[in-house]
């Protein structure tokens, strides 16, 4: 795998994820060829949204690098893909920010599912939607994304239980356990976790029929904070 990368369209952006070895399955694949991510960002960075690094969006608040969003979406695959589940799929995006991670979860499971965004900062809220509006407006149209003002800590009982729980900011103290009895038995969660080291790890959880997360890590990463709309407003 190589690190960051500069490219020039969403095209070859999709294809050098792939030749690192970053994503695999073609459902994901395709999807991300579906979000372009020109249309997620703020303008001071259109000239550079297909470079492989994240993007302030204001309000402490980013859009993460593509490596990062293929990764998670690789982990997911199985889990994002109607085909194989008996049962509507319902997402929670925690923090969806932009509104391109929560698109791409939208793309793949537009067949029988849904996603919810939730953000705490209104402002956000209206940025993520006009953004789909204009990249990907039919997951809108057709109600397979709605995304809502709230604490993503407390999660969104309104649409729970959930098969997929994405957290796209970092938790210090453990996966916030409203999330935890949001979720499906089976069900998945990716977060961002902040050790007592202070190292964040992405770690990817799943709840089995006692209650509790069987949790893997599975890379260092490098996120904003989980945290409360007071102290995320202080950040920028």
């Amino acid at each position: 795998m190589t690190s960051f990368f500069r490219k020039q369209t969403n095209d070859s952006l999709i294809d050098q994820l792939i030749y690192d070895g970053r994503i695999e399955n073609e459902r994901c694949i395709a999807a991300l060829r579906q979000v372009d991510r020109k249309n997620y960002v703020l303008k001071r960075n259109k000239s550079s949204s297909y470079y492989d690094q994240p993007f302030g969006i204001g309000y402490g608040a980013t859009i993460s690098a593509p490596h990062m969003h293929a990764m998670t979406l690789e982990l997911l695959k199985d889990d994002l893909n109607p085909d194989l589940k008996d049962d509507p799929i319902s997402v929670l995006d925690v923090g969806s920010g932009s509104g391109y991670f929560t698109a791409a979860m939208g793309v793949l499971v537009s067949k029988n599912g849904s996603v919810v965004g939730i953000e705490h900062i209104p402002e956000l809220v209206e940025f993520g939607i006009n953004n789909i509006k204009k990249g990907n407006p039919e997951l809108i149209e057709k109600a397979i994304i709605k995304i809502i003002e709230g604490d993503g800590r407390l999660g969104y009982q309104e649409n729970a239980p959930y098969d997929v729980i994405h957290v796209g900011a970092c938790a210090k103290n453990g996966i916030p356990e409203k999330l935890i009895e949001q979720l499906k038995i089976g069900g998945k969660v990716v977060i961002p976790v902040e050790k007592s080291s202070g190292q964040q790890y992405l770690e990817y959880g799943i709840k089995k029929k006692n209650g509790k997360l069987i949790i893997s890590q599975i890379c260092g990463v490098r996120f904003v904070p989980l945290t409360s709309k007071k102290k995320q407003l202080q950040l920028f």
